[in-house]
């Protein structure tokens, strides 16, 4: 690596061709319409990067930027030349580590605390790590060290570098430069707030008065909360109090990440911005409180249900977020084998009779009942849900939410919406015998009823519905199928690794010994966060009522006779339907051993 080298558009394409990620005649493409491709996303950028009032690094269009634009498949590889893979390029043929930024793994201190921002903008270069002293510093041109020399000397730091590209770097500066400028902003103007929720606080000397929720810097703060979490596809935000600080965790793919802590004084501020947007009560602490959020991320909405809970050290929210990209998916991609989708979409194809979904929280119930109704939607159906509360708000359902405190429950409901003229009715759960009954006598009076009960399996179900008073002639008359399903996380396909099953791992799973089974894992990387794992898919236990259970149901509801009536049919257990998606390369072995018993 030499200073007298730039970083080209010729210099790239052409190591890109030297490393056959892209061919002659695509080279010469990009060479003859690549300067009017980078004045078109020159114009397209927004303000953060096209500012007039300074020409600085972040407002040119890099070379890979421009490279990636076009969209080239990499030579023998169904992959693309994005500017992640065009990045890793260049620092391989420069001789730099490469590092795809995961933000996850980003210390917030590290980050702002070495580096002014408007530096870290202007030269492209942002700190992701100190160790012994010497910090690693992500660069997007290995070639300019302008900046690097000024660090330095100015700063007398230890610098390692690696190559970084300059989508990610910029993501970081604003994301994480922002964020903290308004928590430390925040902090100053909360510096006399005191903690009522904190059970540990004996005595507060003075009185406090808290920022008002509209505080300008509280509002950035929240807001870079909410884009964090959908930049990275979570499921929910946890923002927890502790003794003497704030923490702010994820759960992606259904695991919990830390992602940094919150001044313990701007806390109350975070809670009180977030209580108004949904709705709450902010002077309301002593109470747990339920709301909601509907936002845009992306020209699509995002529902937010939000939720607080009074603790030992404050009240804690957990922001549930509900992203119709996830909630509404075509059936055929819920995970379901043909065999299994079959046996579903009759069971949608009926005029009438109860389809139950079942599992723990956060087995994809609600994808799937949000999925079904979507499909079954159209001007000439009246759908009506009940639900505690609404997931999320669609305009083609009829959606009532429970009330209780004033009457409006499920049981209640169900009788009121059978004089709308309903063809489809959704029932968010069935927890009492008097629901059952209501969606019993719904299913034989020519309605099709969804619903969702909490059960472990598909044959367990029957008699959970018996246990709740269902005579055995009503199960068989009205119930048209039971769905059981689990979420597992789906293995990376850009770290995807092949390996053989252990002869103790093929007798756990109890198959048969007769041959070798190959199976997969994620080694980890950059896109899965080092995990191995990126994405979930369902698993499902698809329970018909033929013939055959119907005529073990009429004499007994025992879930073991239930069971072997059914998988006498073909029914496959939840473990059978994990290990079949394991041996196609979807999942690995440690994860169904967890998911399923």
């Amino acid at each position: 690596m030499t200073d007298k080298k730039a970083l080209t558009l010729d210099f790239v394409t052409g190591l890109l061709v030297k490393r056959k990620l892209l061919s002659p005649v695509e080279e010469r493409e990009v060479a003859i319409k690549g300067e009017a491709q980078r004045a078109r996303l020159r114009k397209s950028h927004d303000s953060f990067y096209s500012s007039k009032r300074l020409q600085t690094i972040s407002e040119t269009v890099s070379p890979a930027e421009v490279i990636a634009s076009f969209e080239i498949q990499i030579p023998g590889t169904e992959k693309y030349l994005t500017e992640d893979a065009i990045t890793e390029a260049i620092a391989a043929e420069v001789g730099l580590p490469y590092l795809k930024i995961d933000p996850l793994k980003l210390n917030l201190d590290i980050v702002t605390s070495h580096i002014p921002r408007p530096f870290a903008q202007r030269y492209l270069v942002v700190p992701v790590e100190e160790k012994g002293g010497v910090v690693t510093l992500a660069v997007a041109d290995p070639f300019n060290l302008e900046a690097v020399e000024s660090l330095k000397s100015t700063r007398k730091m230890k610098i390692e570098l690696v190559l970084s590209s300059k989508s990610d770097i910029l993501k970081i500066v604003r994301e994480f430069y922002g964020f903290r400028y308004s928590v430390g902003a925040a902090e100053k103007e909360s510096s006399a707030i005191g903690d009522l929720g904190n059970l540990e606080q004996y005595v507060r000397l003075k009185g406090s008065v808290e920022l008002e929720a509209t505080d300008q810097h509280i509002v950035n703060a929240v807001e870079y909360h909410l884009h964090y979490a959908y930049e990275q596809k979570a499921s929910d935000i946890h923002i927890e109090p502790k003794r003497d600080r704030s923490v702010v965790r994820l759960r992606i793919d259904g695991v919990l990440h830390y992602i940094h802590t919150v001044p313990k004084a701007v806390h109350p501020s975070v809670i009180s911005r977030i209580k108004m947007l949904s709705r709450m009560d902010i002077a309301e602490k002593r109470r747990p409180q339920d709301g909601r959020i509907k936002t845009e991320f992306k020209d699509r909405e995002i529902e937010l249900r939000v939720s607080t809970l009074p603790t030992a050290f404050g009240e804690k929210v957990v922001i549930r977020i509900f992203d119709p990209e996830l909630l509404f998916q075509d059936i055929s991609s819920l995970g379901f084998t043909a065999r299994e989708l079959q046996t579903f979409n009759s069971f949608l194809k009926k005029t009438n009779g109860i389809v139950l979904v079942t599992g723990p929280t956060g087995s994809g119930k609600t994808t799937t009942l949000y999925s079904a109704l979507k499909s079954l939607s159209s001007p000439e159906v009246n759908i009506v849900t009940i639900e505690d509360p609404i997931e999320m708000i669609v305009e083609e359902f009829n959606q009532v939410g429970v009330q209780q405190q004033i009457g409006v429950d499920f049981a209640g409901s169900i009788r009121t919406i059978l004089r709308q003229d309903p063809d489809i009715i959704m029932v968010g759960e069935i927890r009492d015998r008097e629901t059952a009954d209501n969606a019993v006598q719904a299913a034989l009076t020519g309605h099709l009823v969804f619903s969702t009960l909490h059960t472990n399996d598909a044959p367990s179900t029957v008699t959970r519905l018996a246990d709740l008073g269902v005579p055995n002639f009503l199960i068989n008359s009205t119930v048209a199928g039971i769905i059981a399903q689990r979420l597992v996380r789906k293995i990376c396909v850009h770290c995807r690794k092949e390996r053989a099953l252990e002869p103790e791992e093929v007798q756990n799973l109890r198959l048969k010994n007769d041959r070798e089974y190959r199976v997969w894992y994620g080694e980890g990387c950059p896109e899965c966060r080092g995990t191995g794992y990126k994405g979930r898919t369902g698993i499902f236990e698809v329970l018909e009522f033929t013939e055959r259970v119907k005529s073990v149901v009429a004499r007994t509801s025992d879930t073991n006779a239930v069971f072997k009536a059914a998988r006498e049919d073909g029914m496959s257990t939840l473990r059978e339907s994990a290990v079949r998606k394991m041996l196609q390369g979807g999942t690995t072995y440690e994860e169904i051993v967890s998911v399923t018993s």
